[in-house]
């Protein structure tokens, strides 16, 4: 029997559960979840491996209109996606009744590559609204296949696998039979604290931090990380710091559970910040932090 190997990129709106399908399809939580939208800022490569495939999952940021340097680099990582997929899932959901970035549809519609249209959240909606979606999205998308799923419960997700499996070259495999990812481990403790920040900051404290591991030892019954936050004003540090150090310490403890579940090692995390005023806006720092 042939190998198959190719890249199927997830793209689509911010919040529609891109990185939860991500997670679902590669089996392990690689790409950070929450509520708010452009949560996920990099494109991040899962690697599923089997004896006659392997399939390359990326996961990417929302589209969005770029209002900051930032959202630039995000969406450079979109386009590549777009350019560079052998299948092409484009994400929605039950609530977005129209594609906020205009630019990025046409482009989607005129590829050439196999297109598959998921309808997200099928949960959070009536079978009527789930066949207005579908007839929408066909008018939309007529060269694509439309499947409804819901990410969170699995639903539609074998029926996915079957899909990707049809339509993905004959190719040898672009990794190591190996590997999960492409990014290194200090990456991923990177996202989990950076995820913590998520869940617990509001407005926009949580789009004004990234998270630099500053080191990263393991030892034989330990692994010692160092992180610093670093965050774009001083009144932003107090509320990340909070009262007597509690968010501080909220988020590090959160993160470092997790961190153990992830490498099942035991963790000792320390956590700094510092501020960089306006490093979403400065293409040099941006390059500095990893973008």
């Amino acid at each position: 029997m042939a190998h198959k190997s190719g890249f199927v990129n997830i793209v689509g709106s911010p919040n529609v559960g891109k990185s939860t399908l991500m997670n679902q399809l590669v089996g392990e939580k690689l790409s950070i979840v929450t509520s708010k939208a452009q949560t996920t800022r990099h494109r991040i490569l899962g690697i599923v491996n089997e004896e006659d495939y392997q399939i390359v999952f990326s996961d990417t940021p929302g589209v969005v209109n770029a209002s900051y340097k930032l959202h630039e680099q995000m969406m450079g990582y979109v386009n590549t996606s777009i350019q560079d997929a052998d299948v092409l899932l484009f994400i929605t959901d039950m609530f977005e009744n129209e594609m906020n970035h205009v630019e990025t549809l046409e482009r989607i519609k005129k590829l050439q590559i196999p297109v598959i249209c998921l309808i997200n959240k099928v949960d959070k909606g009536d079978q009527q609204k789930v066949m207005d979606r579908i007839t929408y999205w066909q008018e939309k998308l007529p060269n694509a296949k439309i499947l409804p799923i819901s990410a969170l419960h699995n639903f539609n997700v074998d029926a996915l696998w079957q899909m990707i499996l049809e339509l993905v070259p004959e190719s040898p495999a672009y990794f190591d039979k190996d590997a999960i990812s492409d990014r290194p481990m200090r990456f991923f403790v990177s996202e989990i604290i950076r995820e913590k920040i998520f869940l617990h900051c509001q407005k926009e404290v949580p789009y004004s931090c990234q998270v630099e591991i500053e080191e990263y030892l393991e030892e034989e019954n330990i692994t010692r990380i160092r992180a610093l936050i670093i965050v774009e004003r001083d009144s932003q540090k107090g509320i990340i710091i909070g009262r007597q150090g509690s968010m501080m310490k909220r988020i590090g403890r959160e993160a470092r559970i997790e961190i153990e579940k992830f490498i099942e090692k035991k963790v000792f995390l320390e956590t700094f910040i510092k501020v960089d005023k306006d490093w979403r806006g400065s293409e040099q720092k941006l390059k500095k932090y990893g973008y």
